[in-house]
């Protein structure tokens, strides 16, 4: 097996740590000799043992004089968790096979400068496509310090989503169910209107068998504290945190409700539509180091986050409908003049009956 063959296996090692490794990267690693596999590993959760240091370990003295391959730079610097390049210089490790670099201010190059200066040979950028989309929640809040944002819409195939303002419309079937099931499990948190709540009362939660080591987050943006106090989002605190996310509009009686409750309520600056913005909210959840946010809806939050230009990654659904009436629901909508938003497609498909398309701002 090549180095590219070596790399995609510590890929798919990496893998293995999604949804349970964040504020940290999917990191895996694997020691190999004469083309043979020596030791192996991935990073579980934040706190726990880093990839390398599970891999060498597992190689023992078969790490002398092997190649290390390593989806992500190895870290130099000391955190809840020993500098692995102190690890992979201890090892005999004669080269090593880096994927991508590390944008994290704290390793960005040191790793792997240490690693040169320990006279290990140092390889970067096998399969560093697949590397930057593994990670590509990481990537971007390191970056920007803003989280990933995913944006899951379902609509019919004339663009509306219900009949009438209030109504409760499924439009997608069991395999769409399934689908943003696996999206909620692979990001920090889930976000919603507060129209979503209002209409739907949505619980918003994960089954837990999947999601062990990351506390699971759920967003409500309520500019004004319209919340409704019976909502089932507060009401399964056991289960999942919730934030809601408001504007000094809200009446202090309702801060001091949700608050008696043990919900946080996230005062954030007022945009020019009167509502939350859009912007001062993915700063500051960026700056606890959260790293990817599914937006479900609704519609007027949608469109303010495509206005804002915020979202990374959108998982548009179409279900086999027309719904169309004086009262129909957009599945874009509210104040904020025109949006003319032009994508790149990732891939298109079908799940059951419903089509999925996966697009990217350009």
């Amino acid at each position: 097996m090549d180095d590219a063959g070596f790399m995609r296996r510590a890929l798919k090692l990496a893998a293995r740590g999604a949804g349970n490794t964040s504020p940290n990267p999917m990191v895996g690693a694997l020691v190999t000799s004469g083309g043979e596999e020596f030791g192996a590993g991935f990073h579980e959760r934040a706190g726990a043992a880093h990839a390398e240091d599970i891999a060498l370990r597992a190689a023992g003295e078969n790490a002398k004089g092997a190649t290390l391959y390593v989806s992500l730079e190895p870290c130099a610097h000391h955190g809840r968790t020993p500098p692995c390049t102190e690890a992979i210089a201890t090892s005999g490790v004669a080269r090593v096979v880096v994927a991508i670099e590390d944008p994290n201010p704290e390793v960005s190059g040191r790793g792997i400068a240490a690693l040169r200066q320990a006279g290990i040979e140092v390889e970067v950028g096998v399969e560093a496509a697949a590397a930057r989309e593994l990670n590509r929640a990481y990537l971007h809040q390191r970056t920007s310090g803003r989280p990933f944002v995913t944006l899951k819409m379902a609509q019919a195939l004339n663009g509306t989503i219900a009949g009438s303002s209030g109504a409760r419309e499924q439009l997608t079937g069991a395999a769409a169910a399934k689908f943003v099931r696996s999206l909620r499990y692979e990001h920090d948190a889930v976000m919603v209107g507060v129209n979503t709540i209002v209409v739907d009362d949505p619980a918003l939660t994960v089954r837990p068998h999947k999601r062990r080591h990351v506390p699971y987050v759920r967003i409500v943006v309520d500019s004004a504290g319209r919340i409704p106090p019976v909502s089932a989002i507060l009401s399964s605190q056991s289960k999942a945190q919730t934030i809601v996310a408001t504007t000094d509009r809200m009446p202090a009686s309702v801060r001091d409700r949700l608050a008696n409750r043990r919900i946080e309520v996230l005062v954030c600056a007022t945009g020019a539509d009167g509502r939350v913005d859009i912007s001062n909210l993915l700063d500051r959840l960026g700056r606890r180091h959260m790293l990817s946010v599914l937006c479900e809806g609704g519609p007027v939050l949608a469109a303010a986050l495509l206005r804002a230009r915020s979202v990374q990654r959108l998982c548009w659904l179409s279900a086999p409908r027309a719904i169309a009436g004086p009262e129909s629901v957009a599945v874009l909508s509210g104040a904020g003049g025109a949006l003319d938003l032009r994508l790149r497609v990732a891939s298109c498909k079908r799940l059951g009956d419903d089509l999925l398309v996966t697009a990217s701002p350009e």
